[in-house]
């Protein structure tokens, strides 16, 4: 509920809650939109074989779940160390910890990049290389460059990104630049404006393929 209250503060339209290698939050982020007013998207930050981190972005709950039943099978069966690598909380709306998943999220799946694209595309979403500029667990720091034949919907640049620089790396991929953030404070100080028909993947994949979503810097 605390980022579905910041986001609709900061007059965000529409969220979406990235979780590394699960969406077992998403339901909570459903269900704390419809109480505010938001709209929403699921998914998750998924971490290829490559240790390449990728955008997997569906309509609804039940999709990004299948995502996640996939992306558990392929996981290594090792317990998170909370001590070591914090703990993971799967919330209810009201933000109370009803559980602790128990699986080291933090891994890097045995999904190969091709495979998780086409898991995604599969169940109706859309697959997006995540922080391409950045020099750990992008494409480019695992593989040094995009091929072309990845299946990606768009690229994610990060809100410092010097776009023009990078924009000859991404293939004439649309570009998306979200906050990625991590604390209350980081939602809205980069997110992206387009007027789509309604808040779903196929609007947003269109409005991607005709250049017509923008990056806009907020304010804290």
């Amino acid at each position: 509920m605390a980022i579905v209250r910041r986001a609709k503060r900061v007059g965000l339209n529409g969220v979406m809650v990235a979780d590394h290698n699960s969406s077992r939050n998403s339901p909570a982020v459903a269900e704390a939109c419809q109480r505010e007013g938001l709209q929403a998207l699921f998914g998750m930050e998924l971490m290829t074989a490559e240790e390449v981190h990728c955008l997997v972005i569906f309509d609804t709950v039940k999709q990004a779940a299948a995502m996640t039943q996939i992306v558990y099978a392929a996981l290594p069966q090792r317990a998170n160390q909370p001590e070591v690598f914090g703990y993971q909380d799967v919330l209810n709306a009201d933000d109370e910890v009803e559980e602790q998943e128990w699986r080291m999220l933090s891994a890097p799946t045995r999904l190969t990049l091709h495979e998780a694209g086409e898991h995604a595309h599969g169940l109706g979403g859309l697959f997006v290389a995540a922080h391409l500029d950045r020099a750990v667990f992008s494409v480019t720091s695992q593989l040094g460059t995009l091929a072309g034949d990845e299946g990606f919907d768009a690229v994610e640049l990060s809100q410092h990104a010097a776009v023009e620089v990078w924009r000859s790396r991404c293939l004439g991929l649309p570009v998306l630049r979200n906050s990625d953030a991590h604390y209350l404070d980081d939602i809205g100080l980069s997110y992206n404006s387009a007027k789509l028909a309604d808040f779903s993947v196929a609007a947003l994949k269109e409005a991607l393929t005709a250049g017509l979503v923008r990056h806009v810097r907020g304010k804290r």
